[in-house]
């Protein structure tokens, strides 16, 4: 049996793998249907022990991501799924995650996007991604402008939680160092782009609102919106080497998006959409501002 590595005190690795694993799957670098690679070849590439990485796929299985069989190994059941209605819906054929609507934003010159959402999880994996595009010449956008809404980390947000302790706040707590955590690699990526003078202009701000989000928005370029509702589910949640709990939990990565494109005539359903979620957008940002 593979022992502790380095860094993995506390036990708490598991999470940083499942968060890992989770990016890739809403990222597309796992599939639907596909399988992981094995737990001996995942412990090597992210520098954990057998141990650490069997955890974290228990802790996938169980939010519905991966479905796990003796033998077989581990196969993808779920990503993140995009419905459009839009006229560019044949683009979508196949197309489950984030990752088309923001690498097509990334390959414009001007990149402007525009986030509300829970945590940054899901934008971290996909702006990481998108930085690794730059890095190899396959992009090179001359300009990056994202603004992200967050809620206030002091606001008493009713879900996730635990499902029969109403005091407990390991849930909240777990979620706040979730978000810190992607948040800083995500500022991180962006601003090491252009540290290296690979995009002269990175604009990042971050600001946090005192809203409960019921749901998930990205604006691309101001011309595409992706919106989805948060849903929330009963699931166990592990909190430490030998403690799982109930818990009532709200799941982003893996929530179905609906996205909308504004057209030429205003008029349209997909034009009134983004014009509708730009200004309630703007109008957020500018009094946070004020």
């Amino acid at each position: 049996m593979d022992g502790h590595r380095p860094g993995e005190a506390g036990g708490r690795e598991f999470e940083r793998v499942a968060d890992e694993l989770r990016g890739r799957m809403a990222g597309g670098a796992y599939p639907l249907r596909s399988f992981l690679p094995s737990q001996r070849d995942l412990a090597e590439e992210l520098g954990v022990s057998r141990d650490t990485v069997q955890r974290a796929l228990r802790e996938l299985a169980d939010e519905g991501w991966i479905e796990t069989r003796q033998g077989s190994g581990s196969r993808v059941v779920k990503t993140q799924h995009i419905q459009s209605s839009a006229a560019k819906a044949t683009r979508l054929r196949g197309a489950v995650t984030l990752a088309p609507f923001i690498g097509e934003a990334f390959e414009q010159a001007e990149v402007t996007l525009d986030v509300y959402t829970l945590t940054s999880e899901s934008l971290d994996a996909h702006i990481r991604l998108q930085a690794e595009r730059i890095r190899g010449g396959s992009i090179a956008p001359q300009r990056i402008a994202l603004r992200m809404l967050l809620p206030d980390s002091t606001l008493p947000l009713p879900y996730p939680r635990a499902k029969d302790d109403l005091g407990d706040t390991r849930m909240r707590d777990r979620l706040r160092t979730i978000t810190e955590l992607r948040t800083r690699s995500l500022l991180g990526a962006l601003r090491d782009l252009r540290t290296e003078n690979l995009v002269p202009s990175v604009d990042v701000r971050i600001r946090h609102a005192p809203l409960i989000p019921a749901f998930k928005l990205y604006l691309f370029n101001d011309v595409e919106a992706l919106h989805g509702m948060y849903e929330v589910i009963e699931r166990t949640v592990s909190l430490g080497p030998d403690e799982v709990i109930p818990a009532l939990d709200v799941l982003g990565l893996g929530a179905t998006l609906t996205h909308h494109e504004k057209t030429d005539d205003p008029a349209a359903p997909g034009s009134v959409f983004v014009d509708s979620m730009r200004q309630w957008f703007d109008s957020v940002w500018d009094r946070l501002s004020a």
